[in-house]
């Protein structure tokens, strides 16, 4: 009965009207967001800003897709939260690739865009993070939502870390670091997302 009741909460928040809007605007911040960071770091050739800005586009897919599943039932909502938990696992996956290439590239990235457009980003991020605070308990399509936000925001403090270090180094290891402890993140994020909806799909086929 508890687990029935836990399930039905689950589908209430799913379902209300202040969650999808949030969501909306969730998706339209990263969109924004990613076109920014893109940009700024291929300019400054900050392997951590491009990091950032694929994850923002992979946020704005997941937003999307959690969005066209917020009526579904328990089983299709777990099943888009695998594709996402997949999805944060390609994320890492590229990134540790990217730094690794940068590596034998050779190059020092451009500390002051860096550390600006994280500024930015980190501040889009506690923003939407904030507003997903209340439904971080959720079912794993919920739950998924609220690691990439969360991820995102510390995420941000590291690109601006990471350019600290560089300007005080002239060198680029700070910035590959911060990318690869990124790529970590989005491989720990997406196997927990991936276990929970797993989990919910096992439940709803033996209720």
């Amino acid at each position: 009965m508890s687990a029935h009741c836990g399930h039905t909460h689950n589908d209430k928040q799913a379902n209300s009207p202040r969650y999808r809007k949030i969501l909306w605007v969730a998706l339209i911040v990263n969109l924004a967001m990613f076109a920014i960071e893109i940009g700024a770091g291929f300019k400054s050739g900050s392997t951590s800003l491009l990091a950032d800005a694929i994850d923002f586009f992979g946020d704005a897919a997941n937003y999307g897709v959690s969005l066209a599943v917020l009526s579904a039932g328990v089983v299709l909502r777990a099943r888009a939260a695998l594709l996402k938990g997949v999805c944060m696992i390609a994320f890492g996956l590229f990134v540790l690739g990217r730094a690794a290439w940068m590596f034998n590239q050779g190059g020092t990235p451009e500390a002051f865009t860096m550390g600006s457009i994280g500024l930015l980003a980190l501040s889009a991020n506690v923003a939407v993070a904030a507003m997903l605070y209340a439904y971080r308990e959720g079912d794993a399509n919920m739950r998924s939502v609220w690691l990439c936000s969360r991820n995102d925001a510390i995420g941000n403090v590291a690109v601006m870390l990471a350019a600290l270090g560089v300007l005080g180094t002239g060198s680029a290891w700070p910035d590959l670091l911060v990318a690869s402890g990124m790529a970590v993140l989005a491989l720990v994020g997406g196997w927990s997302v991936i276990k929970q909806a797993f989990g919910e799909i096992r439940h709803a086929k033996t209720t």
